[in-house]
């Protein structure tokens, strides 16, 4: 496993040591693992999701595609049991 040294201010070591404290990460070093983690695949999901939009902005859906959407839209909701 890879080594990685980073600089941080005060404020956030103490956040960081109070997430320990508090038991949801194990150590600092798996705080910056999930922190990190978290952050990659938060970008992943962006440029998918840039890539979607790019995807149907080349090539919209047709009034046909579309046709029925609202319709079964509302039969999903109406079997929801709120």
């Amino acid at each position: 496993m890879a080594q990685l040294v980073a600089r941080v201010d005060d404020d956030l070591l103490m956040a960081v040591d109070a997430l320990v404290a508090e038991g949801v990460v194990a150590n600092r070093s798996d705080a910056v693992r999930v922190a990190l983690a978290m952050f990659t695949d938060q970008q992943r999901r962006r440029k998918v999701g840039s890539l979607i939009v790019a995807a149907y902005a080349r090539q919209p859906q047709t009034d046909e595609e579309l046709a029925g959407l609202d319709e079964a839209t509302r039969a999903l909701v109406m079997e929801e049991p709120w």
